[in-house]
C-alpha cells in the first residue's frame, strides 16, 4: 500500500461521505470547503443540481465586515451562510465537512450557523 498524501486522504474521505449523504430541496446539503487562503459555503440541492445559496469570504458583505479566512472569519461567515439560508426559507440542512476534521474553522462555521438557528 502506498503512502497518501494529504490532499488525495482529504478527497477520499470526502468521497467516502458523499456516498452517505445528500441535498434534497427540503433538506439540502450545506457543503463547507477551505482553501488555504479562502473558505467557501454552499447549500446544495443534489437531486435537482442547484446550488440555492453561497457565501464565502471572497463576497461583497464578506470584504465589508473586514474579515479574513482565521478562526474570527469562520464564525462570521457561519453566521452569514445561516442568514443567507434563511432568505431562501432553508432550516434544515445537511452538513457536508468536504473530509475536513470538525474542529477549527470548519467546527466554527458550524457552531456559528447553529446558534442564527439552522439545524443540522
Amino acid at each position: 500500500m502506498s503512502v497518501l498524501d494529504k490532499k488525495s486522504q482529504r478527497a477520499r474521505r470526502h468521497a467516502r461521505i458523499r456516498k452517505k449523504i445528500s441535498g434534497t430541496a427540503d433538506r439540502p446539503r450545506f457543503c463547507v470547503s477551505i482553501t488555504d487562503s479562502n473558505i467557501y459555503c454552499q447549500f446544495i440541492d443534489d437531486v435537482n443540481g442547484k446550488t440555492l445559496a453561497s457565501v464565502s469570504t471572497l463576497s461583497a458583505a464578506f470584504k465589508a465586515e473586514n474579515g479574513k479566512a482565521n478562526m474570527a472569519g469562520a464564525a462570521l461567515l457561519g453566521k452569514m451562510a445561516a442568514e443567507a439560508a434563511k432568505s431562501v426559507s432553508i432550516s434544515e440542512v445537511v452538513f457536508d465537512r468536504s473530509g475536513y476534521q470538525f474542529h477549527g474553522r470548519v467546527k466554527a462555521i458550524a457552531e456559528a450557523a447553529r446558534e442564527q438557528g439552522l439545524k443540522f
